[in-house]
């Protein structure tokens, strides 16, 4: 009896690449809805922790976190598309494993984040880690659809890590709240640093320079020599920003 060509084969790699589309879909709605049903956040609320720090300096400006918004929509139209017309593309394919993880585990990350700092901070290293082999494995084509908005987030997740970080260890008093600030932003910078110059999107070192552009503002007054060394921070990724743009021809 011949094959009936209407049978969908289990075992077919189709198949499974449009399931882990829908997968990532599903997964990012998730992450982009989890805003309105947990508390607002910007930084661990000092109570939270057994050596209380009020204002640590690698803490960005409230205003910084705005760009979830940008990040939000893109993703989530990068996801719609990635179904609707690239469910099948082997190299769309490639980045939904590790990016399914990042926004599975963000889904939860501020109802954790509101009770839990150290398991928040140990869960955005792992978003993190997961955007990272994402954008690694974007394609050239379908940039803006792709490879951009993963830079995006990527890069706040960069910073956010970093300051998450060094909060935790401050509040539990693993050392003084200012030279974990210093060595937070220096992890950031080398991490930006290695990931722009071996990725070349524009958006990541964008996202990173943005997030030191409210620690800036955040210390401008009380902590000059910090905000000047964070404004040399984003200068530095202003710089590979416009370093990473696609040459013109």
């Amino acid at each position: 009896m011949p094959d009936d060509p209407s049978l969908e084969r289990p075992d077919d790699p189709k198949d499974t690449a449009k399931l882990k589309a829908v997968l990532v879909l599903v997964a990012t709605i998730a992450f982009v809805i989890s805003p309105f049903l947990a508390p607002s956040f910007s930084g661990f609320d000092p109570g939270q922790l057994p050596v209380p720090v009020d204002d640590p300096p690698i803490q960005p400006a409230g205003w910084a976190f705005s760009i979830w918004g940008v990040i939000y929509v893109w993703l989530l139209a990068s996801a719609g598309f990635g179904l609707l017309r690239r469910d099948t593309d082997v190299r769309w394919d490639r980045t939904r494993w590790p990016l399914l993880l990042s926004v599975g585990v963000g889904a939860s990350w501020l109802g954790v984040a509101a009770t839990a700092p150290v398991m928040a901070t140990i869960l955005i290293w792992v978003m993190l880690g997961g955007a990272l082999l994402a954008l690694r494995a974007a394609p050239v084509a379908d940039r803006a659809w792709l490879s951009l908005p993963l830079g995006l987030y990527a890069g706040w997740l960069t910073a956010a890590s970093c300051v998450a970080l060094a909060n935790v260890a401050a509040g539990y008093g693993l050392g003084d709240v200012v030279v974990l600030s210093w060595t937070g932003l220096a992890l950031a910078l080398v991490i930006a640093i290695g990931v722009t110059l071996k990725e070349r999107v524009p958006t990541y070192p964008l996202a990173v320079g943005w997030a030191l552009a409210g620690v800036v503002a955040a210390n401008f007054a009380a902590a000059p020599a910090f905000a000047g060394a964070a404004l040399g921070g984003v200068l530095g990724m202003a710089w590979l920003t416009f370093r990473s743009l696609p040459a013109r021809a």
